[in-house]
């Protein structure tokens, strides 16, 4: 997976890497070069007064050097700015995929996992590609280019170079082996850890609430712990990979100096060449030193690689209409035919045989206790999840063969909990509508029953949102949702128990400011208060994922022993007639 996430997203830069390639050929091969040259002034001295000798031989030398340099510097540049762009693909490559997931991809993840991947998955493998534009290209050419400069200047050592070479890989490989299942563990310790942090951080006010302070910094402790302990796994493997290798060459290094020196004293070599053969050697050493440093960055990387191919190879449950329709038969019509939806692997579905219709100027209300599938229902409608069974219909065409720009412009969704997002009210307002004008928003925060606090703000329309919108009560942020979907002005309106934050007066208020702006739209309400629906054309009494009574509030309260289970349990008899 990790060569294959590298292969895909590099393409585009092989420009570049063969630009690194040749700096490091080169740079590699002018410092094999200079032991050479050190051998020959060894051996063959200095005349005394030969100052020319000193000149040429020291500035082929400087030269060569300054080469080095220069190749080098410029290898790493383009590899960092290779290294920076591959991040940035791969970061895009998954927000696209993952912007594209339905609800249930998401849930099957985890978003501590996804934001996991996104982040310190991509700078491993990002840290990996960087490393292996230096480290990597340089590395096999100079162990290949010491070899074969060592086998030159003296073959009576090479058993030497034939020893070093296999026992430096078997004994990495052996370590490597061993780090990997560290690594994959590691990572999914780190999911554990900002899954905790995430609900720490978002639940806090809940965690003083209920004075469990103590209880979640145990919770953070014991996660905190596991990775730490499996971190130190890992590096105990990892810290013994540079004694190893020393140890094999300090052991090589003693070797040479032996029996080099004692073919120097039977002739067979000149001391000149020994120095070279033992900097050869160390030449060899050193890129497997290098590539040791990159073994060690490998097997994490490649945790995190299958990580992020995991996410990348996974398709989207909800699919695109290869040829998506753009024309409907029933312009503002939903009609639900049969429509049943299960989880994956669920025995049970929690939306079944459910068929309705709601037509322009009609409000249907759906209205169950909770998890009876009312929720799941209106996700159906924008395809946050797909119906496994029958069909949803907008606008008379089945939404999986619907255009996904053409649906969306017909709906205006406000979910149970309304999210905005950092900015500005302005922002998260514009978000309905990119174009809309200040009086657009001023209008319909004033159905919304929101101009109130937002003209009481300084800043009014620019006024700051945090994330999240944690810094406005929940009411004001339902009613800021609410101002969002209206200002599209959609032919559908799906109000996902977007009402439960606002108290009653105020519900009164801004159901009877929507009436006239949503005359001609289809409006589908799910409710818990029964004061909310009960002025609704139809309202849809659900129960375990399936519908048990339908009518108007009059004949349910007649009819429908659920609904009259329901409604008694919110007002008294003279309320309810």
């Amino acid at each position: 997976m990790l060569f294959r996430l590298i292969k895909e997203h590099l393409r585009p830069y092989r420009r570049p890497l063969a630009i690194v390639v040749a700096l490091q050929f080169v740079g590699t091969g002018a410092m094999l070069y200079l032991p050479s040259i050190n051998a020959d002034i060894i051996d063959f001295g200095v005349v005394p007064g030969d100052t020319g000798y000193i000149l040429r031989h020291g500035g082929l030398m400087l030269a060569i050097s300054l080469l080095q340099i220069a190749c080098s510097v410029v290898a790493v540049w383009f590899s960092a700015r290779t290294a920076m762009a591959f991040g940035r693909d791969v970061r895009a490559a998954l927000f696209h995929r993952v912007g594209g997931f339905s609800a249930r991809e998401v849930q099957h993840f985890g978003a501590p996992s996804l934001i996991t991947r996104e982040t310190n998955d991509v700078q491993q493998v990002q840290m990996l590609v960087l490393m292996g534009g230096t480290l990597m290209v340089s590395a096999p050419i100079m162990m290949v280019g010491g070899i074969a400069m060592a086998i030159h200047v003296n073959v009576g050592l090479s058993w030497l170079v034939a020893l070093v070479v296999p026992v430096l890989a078997g004994s990495i490989g052996f370590i490597v082996t061993r780090m990997i299942p560290s690594f994959r563990v590691m990572q999914e310790r780190i999911d554990e850890v900002n899954r905790l942090l995430r609900e720490q951080i978002t639940g806090v006010r809940v965690v003083r609430a209920f004075v469990r302070e103590d209880r979640e910094t145990k919770r953070f402790a014991a996660a905190n712990k596991d990775l730490t302990e499996v971190s130190i796994s890992a590096g105990r493997w990892q810290a013994g990979m540079f004694p190893t290798v020393m140890l094999v060459a300090n052991v090589a290094s003693v070797a040479v100096l032996w029996f080099g020196g004692h073919r120097v004293e039977s002739g067979q070599m000149q001391v000149g060449d020994l120095t070279a053969y033992l900097s050869y050697l160390m030449q060899i050493v050193m890129s497997v030193m290098m590539a040791t440093f990159m073994m060690m960055m490998i097997p994490r990387s490649a945790v995190c690689a299958d990580r992020i191919v995991e996410v990348l190879d996974t398709e989207s449950s909800v699919v695109p209409p290869a040829h998506g329709v753009t024309v409907e038969t029933e312009p503002g019509v939903l009609r639900f035919e049969d429509v049943g939806f299960t989880y994956p692997g669920a025995d049970v579905g929690v939306v079944r045989d459910v068929s309705f219709e709601a037509r322009p100027g009609q409000t249907v209300a759906i209205i169950g206790s909770t998890g009876a599938g009312k929720s799941t229902m209106v996700n159906l409608v924008p395809r946050l999840f797909d119906a496994t069974e029958g069909r949803v219909l907008v606008g008379g065409v089945d939404v999986r063969d619907l255009d996904p720009e053409t649906l969306w412009a017909r709906l205006g969704l406000i979910p149970q909990k309304g999210f905005l997002f950092s900015g500005t009210i302005a922002s998260n307002l514009r978000y309905g509508k990119a174009d809309a004008t200040d009086e657009e928003m001023w209008a319909a925060l004033e159905v919304a029953q929101g101009r109130d606090f937002v003209a009481a703000m300084p800043e009014g329309l620019e006024a700051p949102i945090a994330q999240g919108g944690t810094n406005v009560s929940g009411g004001q942020r339902q009613r800021l949702a609410i101002a969002r979907a209206l200002i599209r002005r959609p032919d559908i309106y799906l109000f996902d128990d977007s009402f439960s934050a606002l108290d009653l007066a105020t519900d009164a208020r801004l159901r009877a400011a929507l009436k006239p702006v949503t005359a001609e739209a289809t409006v589908v309400i799910v409710a818990q208060r029964v004061s909310t629906i009960r002025d609704a054309d139809l309202i849809l009494v659900v129960e375990d994922g399936e519908i048990v009574g339908r009518g108007t509030h009059a004949s349910l309260i007649e009819e429908c022993q659920t609904y009259q289970e329901i409604v008694a349990s919110q007002m008294s008899a003279e309320e309810a007639a």
